[in-house]
């Protein structure tokens, strides 16, 4: 079944509202993974605007206590190489986002930015770092994403939720599974995430083949402040599962 990693940025922006350690990240992450999470990602920013340094130790020893994955995202062109290299996690997706980006909005361009990108890979190897690409569902992108060094990527799904509900669904579906379809052709394996959640969630991997792990924050952490981490958790298993069987 696809992994479910859950993104836990909008917990620590929450608690950086208040000079409290309120609401606990770490208590969070604890919670999704009690409830079956397999994963926790963080995408610290240079403002430091949610995740903090500190949290960094804090959610690896959680990780590697639970023996989950642990997954960092980011630009690596904006001081999150050093984050990397103290905490090596399992995964690290590379994110070409600006500094004073809301959210990411983007994937990639190989064709401006593979050479740049290459040695950052290689060094995220050396560290035994599975490296993840984040990139718009484009089929022919696909091996250059490999061919830079990549051992997945990670397809920006904001233009499926968008279109989800609409007469530009079908058409965003077949884009995003022909994508993925290039991805495992050219030997990557294929992960997920952006303004995916629960009514969307299942379409999706109903339509797009060989998602190994979808990435989760905003609407599970909005889902949160109703129905309470663990039992937001479990609704996103519930949406994997029937998007996920046969």
């Amino acid at each position: 079944m696809t992994r479910l990693s859950v993104n836990v940025n909008k917990v620590a922006l929450l608690r950086n509202s208040r000079p409290l350690d309120v609401p606990s990240v770490e208590h969070l992450a604890r919670l999704a993974l009690d409830a079956g999470a397999e994963g926790i990602t963080v995408h610290p920013r240079p403002d430091a605007r949610h995740i903090r340094a500190g949290d960094i130790g804090v959610l690896l020893k959680l990780a590697r206590g639970r023996r989950v994955e642990f997954n960092i995202e980011g630009n690596p062109f904006h001081q999150l190489m050093d984050v990397v290299r103290a905490a090596r996690p399992d995964q690290c997706t590379l994110v070409p986002d600006d500094p004073g980006a809301i959210t990411s909005d983007h994937g990639w361009d190989l064709g401006r930015d593979r050479d740049r990108l290459r040695p950052v890979i290689a060094e995220l190897k050396e560290m035994g770092v599975r490296v993840s690409l984040f990139m718009d569902a484009d089929e022919n992108a696909m091996a250059a994403a490999r061919a830079a060094g990549a051992d997945r990527i990670e397809l920006y799904t904001e233009p499926y939720a968008r279109a989800f509900g609409t007469c530009g669904q079908d058409a965003a579906l077949r884009r995003f599974k022909a994508a993925a379809t290039a991805a495992t052709r050219s030997g990557l394996g294929v992960n997920a995430g952006h303004d995916l959640n629960r009514e969307n969630l299942p379409l999706f991997l109903r339509s797009v083949p060989n998602v190994l792990e979808v990435s989760i924050g905003h609407a599970l952490v909005s889902d949160a402040l109703e129905f309470g981490m663990a039992q937001s958790v479990r609704l996103y298993l519930d949406a994997i599962r029937a998007g996920t069987s046969a």
